[in-house]
């Protein structure tokens, strides 16, 4: 690593562009329709949800530090639905539940681009590329799974010289162009997103960390909106669990874009299973993250996930070989973040047993939009209603992890023989035969870990 790790860069810009005060943490007690822990992006879509749908209800947000301090400001932020991953929600939730799912995520975008301009929202699609045989096989997946439900617009097949005409580099083999994708800076949409809260009437109280969590008197309903946080809470543990996913970002390299064309603003992943993400910024810069971190233990969120220098070397080492024509790129900043991966690789809703206690979570790096559907989800489940938001098949219980210390320990080990195939694969080497077999567990349930 050529940079220490240190705090999201997305965070910093975004304090200097917004001059809001903290607001006061809670004091003593208080009453609410709806009670909503946690202030990151599945937080504030609710809270606002709740005010659209009941105008005359009391909301009241509380936040354990700054809304956007955790993972909502620590991201790569990509902003997009399921199309690009509609085998992936049709093979889990069947074809009609997958497409629901996918045309619900329609309505993502434009529900950003309703908040102005502040968020530097770019609508200009997705490129995923493929650097090895084994990641060619994935895009024609891709493509496929779009045309077999009549979307075959969504998932449009690119060659290399397609690809090169986005993006030039000599290890990108070919392509599929996702055209339901646009990027923001995370950390400014969660800005606007509380400003909306607060102009909306809802109560929010920052600086609040919530030790527990009950069924509590004088409230309609509560809901847990903490994500990655809320990994080792019991309703949910054995349902999900928490991978580091780091970031580097170079100074400003504009003259270097033109140079490799890449001057539209797409966003870029490639073939990986712990994949690489990467973006450019308005001031021209690239951010290239690394979903391949460690595993988490019991739902705790400690160092490794903001101290891991090897996946953050592992960030820029994929911007070196995958974008070697920004060689000459300075990395600047490093910093990563926790994400909470489900068993199956899509987010989840419910409500606890006997309780008016609602939750969402598992988005499994791919939060920034579908968040957006978890507010709507949410804020049905906070009301009682019965609509089309509830009656989508996110709203489910995905299949169980093992039990601690057995996810840990699984997971470590599939981790490291994913990190050794893909290694081998882009060295041109055959991975070994122990390796390729525990690198197969995940893809044989449909999984793919990163985070974008």
């Amino acid at each position: 690593m050529t940079v220490s790790l240190g705090t999201s860069w997305w965070l910093e810009e975004a304090a200097t562009a917004f001059d809001d005060e903290i607001s006061e943490p809670l004091a003593g007690d208080v009453d609410a329709d709806v009670c909503v822990v946690g202030g990151g992006f599945t937080g504030l879509w609710t809270a606002l949800a709740v005010k659209e749908r009941d105008p005359s209800a009391h909301v009241v947000v509380l936040e354990a530090d700054r809304c956007g301090a955790g993972p909502s400001g620590r991201n790569g932020g990509f902003l997009h639905g399921y199309w690009a991953s509609i085998g992936q929600a049709c093979a889990v939730l069947g074809e009609q539940g997958g497409l629901a799912v996918a045309r619900a995520g329609e309505g993502i975008i434009p529900a950003v681009r309703a908040l102005g301009n502040d968020v530097w929202l770019r609508e200009s699609g997705m490129v995923s590329v493929s650097t090895t045989p084994a990641q060619d096989r994935a895009l024609d997946t891709s493509i496929d799974a779009a045309a077999a439900v009549g979307s075959p617009h969504q998932a449009v097949r690119l060659g290399r010289e397609e690809v090169a005409e986005r993006i030039q580099s000599p290890v990108f083999r070919r392509g599929v162009f996702f055209p339901e994708c646009a990027t923001v800076q995370p950390a400014r949409l969660v800005r606007v997103l509380r400003r909306k809260v607060i102009d909306a009437g809802v109560e929010l109280h920052e600086a609040t960390p919530v030790r527990r969590v009950e069924d509590l008197r004088g409230a309609r309903a509560v809901v847990v909106a903490t994500n990655a946080a809320a990994s080792g809470w019991r309703p949910v543990r054995r349902h999900v669990t928490n991978f580091g996913s780091y970031v580097v970002l170079t100074e400003p390299v504009p003259e270097l874009l033109a140079e490799i064309g890449w001057t539209g603003g797409e966003a870029v992943v490639d073939g990986r299973m712990f994949l690489h993400y990467f973006r450019t910024t308005e001031d021209g810069r690239v951010l290239m993250g690394s979903g391949s971190g460690p595993i988490g233990f019991a739902g705790r969120v400690d160092e490794r996930f903001t101290d891991d220098a090897p996946t953050a070397a592992r960030a820029e080492a994929g911007l070196r070989r995958l974008l070697p024509g920004l060689g000459g790129a300075r990395i600047e900043r490093a910093w990563g973040g926790p994400i909470d991966v489900s068993a199956d690789h899509l987010p989840f809703f419910g409500t606890v047993a006997g309780t008016r206690i609602h939750y969402g979570l598992g988005y499994s790096g791919n939060g920034v939009g579908p968040s957006w559907i978890g507010g709507q989800v949410l804020a049905s489940l906070a009301l009682g209603r019965d609509d089309e938001w509830t009656a989508l098949p996110l709203v489910r219980r995905p299949p169980a992890l093992p039990p601690e210390p057995l996810k840990r320990i699984g997971g470590g080990l599939v981790r490291a023989a994913i990190l050794a195939v893909e290694e081998a694969e882009e060295a041109g080497r055959r991975p070994s035969l122990a390796a390729r077999a525990g690198a197969a567990v995940p893809r044989r349930l449909g999984m793919r870990i990163g985070t974008r």
